[in-house]
């Protein structure tokens, strides 16, 4: 006996059978403290201790926010091979132990392990996450982050280490040969002290316009005030987002805070960092009504008896150093600031340096554009200005051919010849092909007889062999000689060579 589709029916009830447990545990796979909806596990805030068992292995998005993990145990996601998004936030995890994402590391991207009471970063703990895209570790209790912690995370785009205890932070092993796709990086809300500006400028721009240091405890020093000032001065997010939440400690008090990106009255002596080490100067800078904006004074002058003198664009001058008028300041080290720019300040700044002891001296010009924050003026577009000319000089020519006036009908009819040839002169073989009417010889009224005249004609037909034969143009030309008398050109005489 044998089924419809040519499968004996024993084959189907065995197949029945042996498929049947397999159907009945993958239905039984999903923890019953959990949701299950497709290749997403949902655990969170089921009062978990310890991980559910057993873990489907078509888990991609496993979520265990909100529980009671104190420790997780090596090997602990080795059942998912496809996992890729896991969420350990809101846990009591204090420690890691070597290989707790062993076997789970080749599609992992994505690890939140914030608000828990990590107090150390670890070099063993993310050596089993090359693919790890984003890590996120705020709200934690983390003191030190070790200097090979992060080696391992060669893809690693954003990490995040906001509201810590962080004292100091290895920006050495974060560098773009090590961690070539890194472009967020949140300190902010720790204890930074210090910034180590050779490092920190060493690091890739975009990596620096997403750098968060806000909210620390840093103490002030002119390399920390150059540092932001510049990143302020490139537009920078991390520092436009969140200016008044730069503060500084001036000599390291407590009591003593300072929004100095707010309040730089206690910066005008600072000599800051050279162009060179907070990058390439530029010559040309765009501001906004209302910002700060820092003009460097670039010069290959070194020495204590330089003098810096700006010329502004009203023809007004600035000297170095510590002059401060409460618009404009200028620093030690020749860089000028305007506290808050106006409209009005556009145009080119011309700093002037001058060496006093061996009588040398330089200039360096800056131009000022100043814009309103979201009219921008848009640049110039090549492309379209281009079509526009093709489309207008097509429009021309069109114009030109088809609406041109006094065309065919506005000509006067051509006054008929004076000598018509008989039609036996046509048919005769001495008659020339090109019968135009030979000028006349006399100037009558309405007639004009103009010098240097070229006429092409074709040598009269002649007969040869029984076939007729024209021998090929000649152009002559005719004179008017001093007695107005005019030489034809024409004969009625046949040439024969």
């Amino acid at each position: 006996m044998a089924r419809a589709g040519g499968m004996p029916a024993p084959l189907v009830l065995i197949g029945y059978f042996l498929f049947l447990p397999l159907l009945r545990l993958a239905e039984a796979s999903c923890p019953s403290p959990c949701v299950c909806a497709s290749d997403i596990l949902s655990c969170s805030a089921a009062g978990l201790k310890l991980l559910p068992s057993p873990l489907p292995p078509s888990t991609a998005t496993l979520d265990l926010n909100h529980n009671l993990l104190v420790a997780l145990v090596p090997g602990a996601f080795s059942s998912l091979p496809r996992l890729h998004t896991l969420r350990l936030a809101h846990n009591r995890l204090s420690r890691l132990e070597p290989r707790t994402f062993q076997n789970a590391s080749l599609g992992l991207r994505h690890l939140d392990l914030s608000s828990n009471q990590l107090d150390l970063l670890d070099r063993h703990w993310f050596l089993e996450l090359p693919g790890l895209q984003e890590l996120l570790l705020f709200n934690n209790h983390i003191v030190k982050v070790e200097s090979l912690a992060l080696a391992g995370l060669g893809m690693l785009r954003q990490l995040y280490l906001s509201h810590n205890f962080l004292t100091e932070f290895p920006f050495s092993s974060i560098q773009k040969d090590t961690h070539p796709y890194l472009s967020t990086l949140d300190l902010s809300s720790n204890q930074l002290l210090q910034l180590p500006l050779d490092e920190i400028s060493a690091l890739p721009a975009t990596l620096q316009s997403a750098l968060y240091l806000h909210n620390n405890t840093l103490t002030c020093d002119c390399s920390m005030y150059g540092l932001f000032r510049h990143w302020e001065q490139q537009d920078f997010g991390s520092v436009k987002d969140f200016r008044r939440e730069h503060t500084c400690r001036l000599y390291g008090d407590r009591r003593a805070s300072v929004r100095f990106l707010e309040h730089g009255g206690s910066f005008g002596n600072c000599s800051l960092p050279p162009a060179e080490q907070q990058g390439a100067a530029e010559s040309s800078l765009q501001g906004y009504v209302g910002d700060a904006l820092l003009l460097d004074c670039v010069t290959r002058l070194r020495g204590r008896d330089l003098h810096y003198l700006w010329v502004l664009p009203q023809q007004a001058y600035v000297a170095a150093p510590g002059n401060d008028n409460g618009s404009l300041r200028v620093f030690a080290n020749g860089s000028l600031e305007i506290l808050s720019v106006r409209a009005e300040d556009s145009g080119v700044y011309l700093c002037m340096v001058q060496d006093r002891g061996r009588q040398r001296n330089e200039t360096w010009e800056v131009n000022v554009t100043v814009a309103l924050r979201g009219q921008e003026a848009e640049p110039f577009n090549t492309g379209f200005t281009t079509l526009l000319g093709c489309v207008v000089s097509l429009l021309l020519v069109l114009m030109y051919l088809y609406l041109t006036p006094c065309r065919c009908c506005c000509r006067k009819t051509p006054a008929p010849a004076a000598n018509t040839p008989s039609p036996g002169n046509e048919a005769s073989a001495q008659s020339s092909i090109l019968t135009p009417t030979p000028p006349a010889t006399t100037e009558g009224p309405g007639r004009k007889v103009s010098n240097n005249k070229h006429v092409v004609f074709l040598e009269p037909i002649r007969e040869q062999n029984g076939r007729l034969r024209a021998e090929p143009p000649k152009l002559l030309q005719s004179q008017r000689g001093d007695t107005d008398s005019i030489i034809s050109v024409f004969s009625d005489t046949p040439i024969v060579p």
